[in-house]
């Protein structure tokens, strides 16, 4: 027995860390073990070719609670975060283009050249979801609610008109409501699927729609941007301050069990034998992970594992990294110096209907043959990420099915990226020759390499059977699970996946409590 610890946090992933860093502060003895050889999970910077840094998984910041940064004072310890503006632009097939402001009256102008009542209504569209996600961002730091509590938020038949918009309806269905545009729909639905196994069409997806405004970076509230040294600045910056506090970080160290005794956790065992001793642990790897592979079976309720099992994880992303020797020159915005345009997200989706598409090729195993993309010239924005006179290229792409009809990832993975840098070209013909380098991350990859089951990004699906009460499984959505001890601190638990640090952050609060309310020298 090599160690003992108030808590063991098994995973460096930025929630994990963020864990960490609240137990850590609070005086808790704290190790932190992590399987690969750098800390961040999937919130993390690389650097894949020499002297070239990607955001290689996350790439959006944003999401990270503001309590967080103030609590553990992250702006201190090197956070740094700034706006996207213009936070969207999409190209569209007829040569026309549309950008999304952080500027009211820019954005009204922008959404008149396509439809003047869309114009009048978006306005109306962000009131409608800045109310609802009022409600449910109040549950955001605490264990959800049970179902029958949460519907009880919408109170009187509009309100349960609205819990049936929101919780029931597709996204499709729900910006018909409020817009006539293509464009303007299209814009506004590549938000809606992301990550998921759905189209915009699926039933359950308008949630989704108000994801984007529990974004805030500095104060300034529903926008998305970036995190100064990509996003492993983030992960960096938490690590360096459960360090400060005193939690230890151990890399490159791979945890073969979590072992119990009498229904409470004792220890981890690693990878080379080795046992650290802990009351506590945190699980920052999946619910699946967990308790599939981590704890012995015989520890674990049969119909809790049952739950376990039925839980599901369904990768649908590939991820493209690109070395360019030139910026995009767009054949709807013509021009290799940076623009506007070059400065946030550059989606690919056209229309509600070509989001679909892609959705039918995957639901039966292919890849989509148009996918949707949604990329970021990171480099324009934070040029210590490339040399001078090269930029990044970071493009999100679905739907790439897990598991495939046809051939393996590892034989179609680029063929795939082949198809995804070409429904690029279509836009900006000098992409052809301006790539020099790729890296491509198929979902087998992200299970194989970060731990994701399924190369599920969120850990686990985020769809509404998965969400508030039911994540992880109906009954242990308070991070606590049936082994004593044992917590869940990961994306798999509530609220769920985006680079939060609310599951982190919620979890440490639930082991406090825990901890406060045991007699003094219990175990």
């Amino acid at each position: 027995m090599d160690g003992i610890w108030d808590a063991i946090v098994v995973g460096g992933g930025h929630n994990g860390l963020v864990a960490a860093a609240y137990l850590a502060k609070a005086g808790r003895r704290v190790l932190v073990v992590e399987r690969r050889p750098i800390v961040g999970g999937a919130c993390i910077t690389e650097e894949v070719f020499p002297g070239v840094k990607f955001s290689r998984l996350a790439y959006s910041a944003g999401l990270l609670r503001p309590e967080i940064i103030r609590d553990l004072e992250l702006t201190r310890f090197g956070y740094e975060a700034h706006l996207f503006d213009p936070q969207f632009f999409l190209p569209f097939p007829n040569g026309d283009s549309l950008l999304l402001w952080n500027d009211a009256e820019r954005n009204e102008k922008e959404l008149a050249r396509f439809s003047r009542k869309d114009a009048a209504a978006y306005p109306k569209y962000v009131a409608f979801w800045t109310e609802v996600m009022e409600l449910i961002e109040a549950t955001v730091l605490e264990p959800p609610p049970p179902l029958p509590d949460l519907l009880g938020l919408f109170k009187g038949p509009e309100a349960e008109e609205l819990a049936r918009r929101i919780l029931l309806q597709s996204a499709a269905d729900l910006l018909d409501e409020f817009f006539e545009s293509e464009e303007v729909k299209a814009m506004l639905a590549t938000a809606t699927t992301i990550g998921l196994p759905a189209g915009p069409r699926t039933p359950g997806t308008a949630l989704m729609l108000g994801h984007m405004l529990l974004h805030e970076i500095n104060g300034v509230k529903q926008t998305f941007g970036y995190a100064r040294g990509g996003m492993g600045g983030i992960a960096q910056a938490v690590a360096a301050a459960a360090v400060h506090h005193g939690a230890k970080i151990r890399t490159s160290t791979e945890v073969r069990a979590i072992r119990t005794r009498r229904g409470h956790v004792t220890d981890v065992e690693l990878a080379d034998g080795t046992r650290e001793m802990a009351p506590v642990v945190l699980a920052n790897v999946d619910v699946k992970t967990t308790f599939e592979k981590l704890v012995e079976p015989d520890a674990i309720d049969p119909t809790f594992l049952a739950q376990v099992h039925r839980i599901r994880a369904s990768g649908v992303v590939t991820k493209v990294n690109c070395l360019l020797t030139e910026l995009p020159d767009f054949t709807c915005r013509p021009g290799k110096t940076v623009q506007p345009h070059h400065q946030g997200y550059l989606d690919i989706c056209p229309s509600i209907d070509y989001l679909e598409r892609g959705w039918d090729d995957a639901k039966w195993g292919n890849p989509s043959k148009e996918p949707f993309l949604d990329c970021v010239l990171h480099s324009v924005t934070d040029p210590s990420l490339a040399p001078p006179g090269k930029f990044t290229l970071s493009i999100y792409s679905q739907y790439s099915p897990y598991r495939l009809r046809e051939g393996t990832w590892d034989d179609r993975k680029d063929e795939v990226a082949d198809t995804i840098l070409e429904t690029l070209t279509a836009y900006a013909p000098n992409l052809r020759h301006a790539v020099e380098r790729r890296d491509v991350i198929s979902p087998l990859d992200m299970e194989r390499e970060w731990g994701l089951p399924g190369g599920c990004i969120y850990q686990t699906d985020m769809t509404p059977d998965q969400l508030f009460s039911f994540r992880p499984v109906p009954g242990w959505s308070g991070y606590r699970t049936p082994i004593g001890g044992l917590y869940l601190c990961g994306s798999s638990s509530h609220p769920g996946g985006g680079v939060t640090g609310a599951p982190g952050r919620n979890a440490a609060i639930a082991v406090l409590e825990d901890l406060r309310q045991r007699k003094p020298g219990s175990s």
